[in-house]
């Protein structure tokens, strides 16, 4: 545990340092170093004071420069800091060398990231993940940390015994990353079955996206009842939830609620999450979830839109959401920027307000989904059957010689590239958006399926993935 919460302790006192570059203006980083304050208060800490450094470029032994280092630790112990958190990520050279000028605890973004994590992970799958994270951060880093895996030994930053324990270490956390990868393994086959199961309803299936503390799990509780715990702090979430509800018009949706997105997100956490991220990239639609009432909400947009990318669901049909409208006074820059995305609607999850603007909208975004095609593709054409795998959904698929024969639902922008292998006669229309239930079987009401249910707002759904 990298921040002390425990009632026998007192709340660890955070010292916060962020390094500004021509690349980076001085409002960025102090941006960057409020989120940072976030972070820390998050992970159950409070912070002491913060500083930044101007340079051309980050110094490869001490980051800040040992001079300005020296400086600052004369700082921290007169704020009486127990911790030193940078703003950016450490080499472990260098965070061995910064905390012997500081004599203290030094951490980076990227620990106090992991941090909250595990502290926030509750379901099996999550602590894998979480774990697994860890690990891939601390390996380079057991020459200075070694010693907390240690049988006759603890605590971060003493010296061990020698080279061959650290060997012995390196080796044994090796061993425990390719367990957990193992074990993800097997996670992600339950998933993929959990997922085809989900498909075969041919209900559609939305996946809520965004900024951490941009308001998810509130729009999930105002849209499913499900109670997910809902607070004003980052990463309040983690363990993924999946609900059913019923929109105005009938049509049940799978809402899914993820982890939230940060600025300078670990890419090794991203990686570690894949298994839960990729509920994400096998979504019909997204529901990108933006807090109206931040300051820096095209900045926490952008840092979104880079993390769909990195997992593949960058080209997604994704309705925008401005929630939080509540707080803000004047609406005419969000009506501006909401009229410039194609799918944009102002929302409060908390009142409700713009909900029906918000049902209208994804009732015509689900409407693209309405037509069933029937395809026969020859397997030569695998950048096409890669692009209906990643923006369409492919409901059942078979080999027949050289040709790849699949059902799929597709959005509009895929019609014209699909039109030639469309098997004549098969085109459907499904009755997604269309009031009462889509083809194919359902669960019966009180059979015990895991879509049971039929009220606006039920709270059955996939329980297995709390």
């Amino acid at each position: 545990m990298i921040i002390s919460t425990g009632r026998d302790r007192p709340t660890e006192r955070a010292f916060l340092v962020g390094l500004e570059t021509p690349k980076s203006s001085r409002w960025e980083v102090g941006e960057s170093l409020d989120e940072l304050g976030l972070l820390v208060e998050s992970a159950g800490g409070e912070v002491a004071d913060r500083a930044t450094q101007r340079m051309e470029a980050p110094v490869a032994p001490t980051y800040i420069g040992s001079g300005k280092a020296a400086e600052l630790a004369k700082t921290a112990k007169e704020k009486k800091a127990d911790t030193v958190i940078f703003d950016d990520e450490l080499s472990p050279a260098q965070a061995r060398n910064l905390e012997q000028i500081f004599s203290c605890k030094v951490l980076d973004r990227t620990q106090l990231i992991l941090d909250i994590f595990a502290q926030r992970a509750k379901s099996k799958e999550g602590k894998l993940q979480i774990e697994l994270a860890q690990l891939v951060y601390l390996l380079p880093r057991l020459t200075r940390m070694w010693t907390h895996l240690s049988r006759q030994t603890g605590g971060i930053g003493m010296r061990g015994p020698g080279e061959t324990q650290l060997e012995v270490d390196r080796r044994r956390v090796q061993e425990r990353i390719t367990r957990l990868e193992r074990d993800l393994g097997e996670v992600r086959k339950h998933r993929t079955i959990q997922r085809e199961g989900r498909m075969r309803q041919h209900w559609p299936v939305a996946a809520l996206v965004g900024y951490t503390n941009a308001g998810k799990s509130t729009l999930m509780n105002r849209l499913t009842h499900a109670e997910v715990a809902a607070e004003d702090r980052l990463f309040a979430t983690l363990d993924p939830t999946i609900r059913q509800f019923r929109m105005p018009n009938g049509v049940r949706v799978l809402l899914t609620d993820t982890v939230g997105f940060l600025k300078k997100l670990p890419t090794h956490l991203v990686e570690s999450f894949q298994s839960t991220l990729e509920e994400v990239a096998f979504a019909d639609v997204l529901i990108h979830v933006v807090d109206a009432s931040h300051p820096q909400r095209a900045e926490q947009i952008r840092a979104v839109e880079e993390v769909l990318k990195k997992i593949g669901a960058g080209d997604k049909h994704t309705l925008t959401v401005w929630n939080k409208v509540d707080r803000v006074e004047n609406r005419v820059g969000l009506d501006r920027e909401a009229a410039g995305v194609t799918h944009g609607v102002l929302v409060s999850a908390k009142t409700g307000d713009g909900m029906p603007g918000f049902f209208s909208e994804l009732a015509a975004m689900l409407s693209a989904w309405s037509m069933r095609v029937h395809l026969k593709v020859p397997q030569s054409e695998g950048s096409l059957l890669a692009l209906l795998a990643r923006a369409g959904r492919i409901l059942e698929k078979r080999y027949e010689g050289n040709d790849v024969e699949l059902t799929a639902h597709i959005p509009p922008f895929l019609r014209g590239k699909v039109a030639p292998f469309i098997i004549p006669g098969s085109e459907q229309n499904p009755g997604i958006t269309q009031g009462g239930e889509t083809q194919g079987e359902v669960d019966v009401p009180g059979a015990g399926g895991p879509f049971d249910g039929g009220a606006p707002g039920d709270l059955a759904g996939d329980r297995s993935s709390r």
